[in-house]
């Protein structure tokens, strides 16, 4: 059985910067595709920064470029985009909102795979 992480997932002080500019950016889009894992994480996954990662959730999966970052060991961030809805379910429990805290997932290197374009200027981040 592949080791499961905890995803949060949350809007960024950069990615709230970035929605005046549009989504369209690809500084926008290499945000809502982008991971953030512990180093020591990454290496235990066989998983260099800026390589394609394969997120899979019980409720979807999706390709990321996964980068290390200050976060917790055990966890993943990513900033809400389209890519991060593929993760999520449909139950909103009332609020409206899918839940998007504390999700278990299993994180895979995905070499020569590319997250899906999410606007015209999509281009691979420079970590």
């Amino acid at each position: 059985m592949a080791r499961r992480y905890l995803m949060n997932a949350a809007r960024s002080t950069k990615q709230g910067q970035q929605i005046n500019v549009g989504k369209d950016t690809p500084e926008y889009q290499a945000l809502v595709t982008t991971i953030v894992m512990h180093p020591d994480d990454m290496r235990e996954a066989g998983i260099e920064s800026g390589m394609a990662v394969r997120v899979v959730a019980d409720n979807g999966e999706g390709i990321f470029y996964c980068k290390d970052g200050k976060i917790p060991q055990g966890m993943v961030f990513v900033n809400y985009g389209p890519p991060t809805c593929r993760l999520m379910g449909y139950v909103t429990d009332g609020t409206g909102m899918p839940q998007s805290k504390g999700w278990e997932v299993e994180v895979f290197p995905a070499p020569g795979q590319v997250p899906p374009l999410v606007g015209p200027d999509s281009v691979k981040p420079q970590y």
